[in-house]
């Protein structure tokens, strides 16, 4: 088998040429085979999808093996939940480098024989959500979702997978903590593979924590990605303004795997094929995808549909710019319409005495009050400086910036 290096290359080389298809959804294709617990492992394990890749090999692999004779370039592991934290849900949190491990196995092997030199197939190791987010739920820290994060990684990369994708994202410091857990696993591992992000935009029109995507953008650019995109949460139809405002400013590629529509009343999707194939080729034409695939509701049919739409289509080339672009939950772009752009400097212990007394009384309430008050007054920027060899730095920016993020 070639090495990742290579695998790497050869992914890379066919996205400059084609518009590559991520199969349906997992979990729709375990639903259809209304399984029994005994199937799980027991009624303890019913409903835990990622417990088949050792309870029922055989029919994850056919899956697999489906979607790729459907057409798709690129499948996912059974692995949307498997980090040791939703994992732990069903008592399997220590097995979860395990499990990702033989998942990963089950997506590369099946890859492997439906490749051809003409046309080679690649795994992804899905990377869900997990049920907890820094800023919607709570209930977790940073630390500790990048420890989860990279336990799952671990295992996706040592079972063979040839890219990550992080998907179905709601909030951008969990993205961040899975980065960072890639990193982390990537260094500790001696090699790595390429990362696809996918947040999740909801009918409001932001992900649940609030931002919308030219801000998740932002946060992330800085990122060597190979894609960013968005994944589930509505049908094609409503992300179309934003993949616009996306493939504007995204300077790597960019992916469109919706939902088969919004479910209705009893939880059906009922996007057709055709329905999707037809507005994905709307944004394939105007150049602004590179992957498409599917999500919720979607089948072998939306995956076939997809790949016979993409044919001939010509991918979207990444957005040569040297915008000024920020975030916080809002997007700021800079530029010669909204000039002057207001920074407030008073959260800083070198320009601001007051600040620094309160930083050194550990009046934390009072100093984030000083960032609200340069907000109310104009700044479109906050500045924070916590820079002092007297203090511990490290500890002060853990205490400020979460304070200061409440108010601003």
């Amino acid at each position: 088998m070639p090495d990742l290096d290579d695998r790497t290359r050869l992914l890379e080389q066919l996205l400059e040429e084609r518009i590559l298809v991520v199969d349906g959804a997992m979990g729709t294709a375990i639903q259809a085979l209304d399984l029994s617990a005994d199937d799980f492992g027991g009624p303890e394990l019913e409903g835990c999808n990622e417990i088949l890749v050792e309870s029922r090999p055989e029919v994850i692999r056919k899956i697999h093996r489906d979607y790729l004779a459907a057409g798709a370039d690129i499948i996912e592991t059974d692995t949307f939940g498997g980090t040791p934290l939703v994992l732990a849900e069903y008592g399997l949190g220590d097995r979860a480098r395990e499990l990702n491990r033989l998942a990963a196995h089950l997506a590369a092997q099946a890859a492997a024989e439906a490749s051809t030199p003409a046309w080679p197939r690649f795994a992804a190791g899905s990377i869900g959500p997990t049920t907890k987010a820094i800023t919607v739920t709570g209930g977790i820290s940073f630390e500790g979702l990048r420890d989860t994060f990279r336990e799952q990684v671990l295992g996706l990369v040592e079972g063979g997978v040839d890219l990550l994708i992080i998907e179905t994202q709601q909030d951008t410091r969990n993205v961040k903590a899975a980065l960072l857990a890639t990193d982390e696993a990537f260094a500790a591992l001696g090699r790595r593979v390429p990362v696809m992000v996918s947040g999740t935009i909801e009918a409001t029109g932001t992900m649940l924590a609030g931002q919308g995507v030219e801000a998740l953008y932002a946060s992330i650019m800085q990122r060597d990605l190979l894609s960013v995109g968005l994944n589930c949460a509505t049908g094609p139809e409503f992300m179309t303004d934003h993949l616009r405002s996306l493939s504007a400013i995204a300077k790597t590629r960019v992916s469109c795997i919706p939902n088969a529509g919004l479910p209705d009343s009893e939880g059906r999707y009922l996007e057709t094929p055709e329905g999707i194939a037809r507005v994905l080729e709307r944004f394939v034409d105007l150049g602004w995808l590179n992957i498409v695939g599917g999500c919720c509701g979607t089948t072998y049919a939306h995956t076939a549909a997809l790949a016979a739409m993409v044919q001939g289509k010509r991918p979207r080339v990444p957005a040569l710019h040297h915008r000024t672009v920020l975030s916080g939950i809002d997007f700021l772009e800079v530029g010669d319409d909204n000039r002057p752009v207001l920074v407030g400097e008073r959260t800083n212990v070198i320009g601001s005495r007051k600040f620094k007394r309160l930083v050194g009384e550990g009046a934390w309430e009072e100093a984030s009050e000083i960032g609200r008050k340069q907000v109310k007054g104009g700044a479109q920027i906050v500045d924070v400086c916590l820079a002092d060899p007297d203090r511990d730095e490290m500890a002060d920016i853990v205490t400020f910036l979460p304070e200061l993020i409440k108010k601003v």
